[in-house]
């Protein structure tokens, strides 16, 4: 690992804030309305809704996972990623029973994923955590405890909740994340600049099976792949799965399903960290295709 200091490479990676126009123009009424109330006190009802109301917008955009009306936000793979290219995201693990099961059925068909992955459960599981990165995916942040408060979190607790995460995350793989996706993928306007300080982009996804509380295979897959195309980035998850009456994860029967229809497709895989590195002109060569190892000669997008 590098001998930088938490602080070295948080000055290291930290990218420029700026304010997105919803955020600006809210900024402004606030301040045109304290001006309003100063000068003709009469008015401070107008003033009130006024801010009530640029207060609900900001909420809405909170919770609406896929806005970007609050700062940048990857919702599809970049125009410079390869044009057959999809990314496979997986959140809320690892978990040290459903994480290895998933990773043989991505080594079966060659996919490579991205791992969003709760801090607390990566530091009691890093033997799994270190699994995925010897298998060749990669590993980013999802907070360190995915609290359900997390989208009501103030500047001072969301950047401690992410910076713990971080460094426990680039502890055990050796890898800063580069990536965040907020839990539930719910926020408040005052993550981005916490992402800005610690050199993380905001990631959510094309579309998601809602495997967490659906338990019928056949619906999460249709969900996936409605209207499947290339950048689209799909949502699954390996903690917190939904189960059938058996027991089984329902994750494990929509991978093979996802697999075999990006194949039929001529759509390969990449992890969003690949395709950050092609946008910055990074040296990349692409993933294998998603057909299981014995027919597997497509070309692969490595990290």
């Amino acid at each position: 690992m590098s001998g930088l200091t938490s602080i070295d490479q948080q000055a290291t990676f930290a990218r420029r804030w700026k304010p997105t126009p919803l955020i600006t123009g809210t900024l402004a009424l606030h301040a045109g309305a304290a001006a309003t109330c100063a000068v003709q006190p009469a008015a401070w009802p107008w003033a009130a809704g006024c801010v009530i109301a640029s207060h609900l917008a900001l909420t809405a955009s909170g919770l609406w996972p896929r806005s970007s009306l609050l700062g940048p936000n990857w919702t599809r793979l970049p125009c410079t990623a390869p044009g057959d290219a999809i990314a496979l995201t997986i959140d809320d693990g690892p978990d040290p029973e459903l994480t290895p099961r998933v990773l043989d059925i991505l080594e079966r068909y060659d996919i490579r994923a991205t791992f969003f992955c709760i801090g607390e459960a990566a530091r009691r599981h890093p033997e799994c955590v270190q699994d995925i990165v010897a298998r060749g995916h990669a590993v980013e942040n999802h907070s360190q405890h995915h609290r359900h408060s997390f989208s009501l979190m103030g500047p001072r607790a969301l950047s401690h909740e992410i910076r713990q995460a971080q460094q426990t995350l680039t502890a055990i793989t050796g890898t800063r994340p580069l990536f965040f996706r907020a839990p539930a993928g719910l926020r408040n306007p005052f993550l981005e600049p916490v992402l800005c300080r610690e050199g993380l982009t905001l990631a959510s996804w094309t579309r998601r099976g809602f495997d967490t509380r659906t338990s019928a295979a056949d619906l999460v897959t249709k969900r996936l792949l409605n209207r499947l195309a290339a950048r689209d980035i799909l949502l699954v998850h390996d903690g917190h799965a939904a189960r059938d009456k058996n027991g089984r994860a329902t994750v494990l029967d929509v991978l093979p399903a996802v697999a075999q229809a990006a194949h039929d497709a001529q759509l390969h895989w990449t992890t969003l960290r690949a395709a950050m590195l092609v946008r910055s002109e990074a040296p990349a060569t692409p993933t294998m295709s998603a057909v299981p190892n014995q027919d597997a000669h497509a070309n692969r997008y490595q990290d």
